[in-house]
C-alpha cells in the first residue's frame, strides 16, 4: 500500500520538570509580573515570563495545556535551556501514523514535512518512508510567501513542541509560598508557526499530484491546529479551501483514492465545526476520540457526560447520528476502553417498528444471506482488531517492529475489562451480535461494530496511542478492500 500521510509533522522535545527548577526560574523573574500571570493567564507566548507564568499555573492546578510561542527569543530561550536535555521524539499526528504505517508494512509512506531539518527526519521510520526532493528545501517562491507572512518566525525555523511534563507531588516555592502539585499533567509551549496553518511543502504537494493513480489512501490531520484569524489576515476558512481543492485534485486523478480525516482537540469549537462540515462527505472516513465526538453535541445531541464516561449505548447512538444524518461512509471512535466504529453499508433491510424513536435508531434484521454478512462484518472486525493489537504493543513496548512482533506481544496483553463490560451493554441494548472478540448490529443502512482495546499493566508511553490504532486499522481496511 502506498500511503500519504498530511499534514502536521513536528519534533516534540519532551521535559520532566521538577519542583526544585520551577523554583529556581522563578526566583529569576519579578514577583509581581509572575503572580499577575498566574492570576490572569494570558494563553499565548510573547515573553519568556508568559512561559513561566503558564508553567507555574498548570502546576499549581494539576492542569494541562498548551500556549502558542508567537515570538523567536522565546524559541531560543526554551531551545537553549531545555532541548539538550530532553527526549526529542516524532511529533504531529501525521508524522505518528506515517511512522506506524511504515512499521507495519506499507509499501511506501509519503510523508508532509514542513521543515525537513536533519533533526526531523531522523525521527522518521527508516523502512518505507519516502521524501520527495528530500535534499531541496522549499523553493524560493513559497520560501518569499513564507517570509511574508511568517510574523516572528523564520520560514526554516524547526517546528518544536516543548513538552513539559510534571508529577504529582512536586513542591516548589512560589515566592515564599509552598505549592505541591496535585496531579501529574503536563504544559506544553509550542513554535510551530508552519503546522498552525497546514502548510503543504512543494516537494510533497508535487509528488502527490504526479502520483495520485499510484497511491492507495491518504492519512490527514492537523485542522485542530487552524487559528481563527492569522497575522497576515488569513482565516481558517481559506486554508480549508486551499486543502479541500487540493484533495479534490487527486481523487480527480484516483477516484478509488481513500482518504481518511483525523480529528484532534479543537481549542474552537466553530473551526471544529467548519472542519467537519467541509469535509464531512468528500472523507471515505473520519476518526476521533470521546472527548471529540463530544464536542460535535449540536450536530448528535447525545449528552456529554455519557461520552466522557465512555458508556456504549450513549457513543453508539451518537456515532450513528453523526454517521446518518450527515451521510458518513464510515466513522471512527477510539477509547481508551474500546473502539467502535460505524459503517454505511448497500445491505437491504426489514426494519423492526421503532416504538420510542426518541431512544435513539433501533437494530434491524437484515435480509442478506448470512455468509455475506460474515463476511462484511469479518473484515470490518479485522482492522479494528489489527488497530487495537497496534495500540496496545506500542503502549507496551514504545515499538512496533513489524507484524510478526505485533502478534506475538498483543497475545501478551489483557482485554480492557471495562471495555469488555461495555460489549455487553451494546449487545444487550441494541440486540446486537457477537463476532470473535467483538460486536456488531445493523441500523438503518449503517453497521456499527465494537471491540474492546489491549491494555498494559505497565504502560512504556499513553502518547500517540490514537493515532496508532488510526494507522493500523487503515491500513488493514485497505488491504482487505483490495483483496475483495
Amino acid at each position: 500500500m502506498n500511503i500519504l500521510c498530511g499534514y502536521n509533522v513536528n519534533i516534540d522535545s519532551v521535559y520532566r520538570m521538577s519542583g526544585a527548577e520551577v523554583s529556581e526560574l522563578l526566583d529569576s523573574f519579578e514577583a509581581a509580573e509572575i503572580l499577575d500571570k498566574i492570576e490572569n493567564p494570558p494563553g499565548e507566548i510573547f515573553l519568556e515570563s508568559d512561559f513561566v507564568a503558564g508553567l507555574a499555573y498548570c502546576m499549581k492546578n494539576g492542569c494541562g495545556a498548551e500556549w502558542l510561542v508567537f515570538e523567536q527569543s522565546v524559541f531560543e530561550f526554551l531551545k537553549n535551556r531545555y532541548f539538550g536535555k530532553s527526549l526529542v521524539r516524532m511529533g504531529g499526528n501525521a508524522g505518528i501514523m506515517a511512522n506506524a504505517l511504515s512499521q507495519l508494512g506499507a509499501s511506501r509512506v509519503i510523508p508532509n514535512v514542513a521543515v525537513p531539518s536533519k533533526t526531523q527526519l531522523s525521527l522518521f521510520s527508516k523502512k518505507a518512508i519516502y521524501f520527495p526532493e528530500a535534499s531541496s528545501q522549499i523553493t524560493e517562491n513559497a520560501r518569499e510567501e513564507l517570509d511574508e507572512n511568517k510574523g516572528a518566525f523564520s520560514s526554516s525555523q524547526e517546528p518544536i513542541h516543548f513538552v513539559f511534563d510534571f508529577s504529582e507531588g512536586e513542591t516548589f516555592s512560589l515566592y515564599g509560598t509552598e505549592v505541591r502539585v496535585p496531579r501529574e499533567n503536563r504544559f506544553i509551549a509550542t513554535c510551530d508557526n508552519l503546522n498552525l496553518r497546514l502548510f503543504v511543502n512543494p516537494a510533497f504537494e508535487k509528488y502527490a499530484l504526479q502520483h495520485a493513480c499510484e497511491i492507495d489512501g491518504v492519512l490527514i490531520s492537523g485542522f485542530h491546529l487552524l487559528l481563527e484569524n492569522y497575522p497576515n489576515g488569513l482565516t481558517y476558512n481559506t486554508i480549508l479551501d486551499n486543502i479541500l481543492s487540493q484533495l479534490k485534485s487527486w481523487k480527480t486523478r484516483n477516484n478509488k483514492l481513500q482518504i481518511h480525516l483525523e480529528f484532534g482537540h479543537f481549542a474552537s469549537k466553530e473551526i471544529a465545526n467548519s472542519v467537519f462540515v467541509e469535509f464531512a462527505k468528500f472523507s471515505d472516513s473520519l476518526g476521533m476520540n470521546e472527548d471529540e465526538l463530544a464536542m460535535f453535541y449540536n450536530l448528535h445531541g447525545v449528552p456529554r457526560e455519557g461520552l466522557l464516561h465512555m458508556k456504549a449505548d450513549a457513543i453508539s447512538n451518537a456515532a450513528f447520528r453523526l454517521a446518518s444524518r450527515r451521510g458518513l461512509k464510515k466513522l471512527l471512535i477510539h477509547t481508551r476502553e474500546f473502539v467502535l466504529a460505524v459503517f454505511k453499508t448497500d445491505f437491504k433491510f426489514d426494519p423492526k417498528p421503532n416504538p420510542e424513536p426518541e431512544t435513539g435508531p433501533q437494530p434491524e434484521t437484515e435480509l442478506e444471506t448470512e455468509s455475506e454478512v460474515q463476511r462484511t462484518v469479518g473484515e470490518k472486525l479485522e482492522a479494528l482488531e489489527f488497530g487495537v493489537r497496534c495500540a496496545g504493543v506500542y503502549a507496551a513496548s514504545g515499538r512496533l517492529e513489524g507484524r510478526k512482533f505485533v502478534k506475538e506481544e498483543s497475545s501478551k496483553l489483557q482485554e480492557s475489562p471495562f471495555g469488555r463490560k461495555q460489549v455487553e451493554v451494546f449487545l444487550k441494548a441494541f440486540n446486537g451480535k457477537t463476532f470473535g472478540h467483538g460486536a456488531y448490529t445493523f441500523m438503518e443502512g449503517y453497521i456499527i461494530c465494537m471491540l474492546p482495546t489491549l491494555l498494559s499493566g505497565s504502560p512504556v508511553t499513553t502518547v500517540g496511542l490514537g493515532d496508532t490504532l488510526t494507522a493500523g486499522t487503515f491500513l488493514r481496511g485497505l488491504e482487505l478492500d483490495v483483496q475483495a
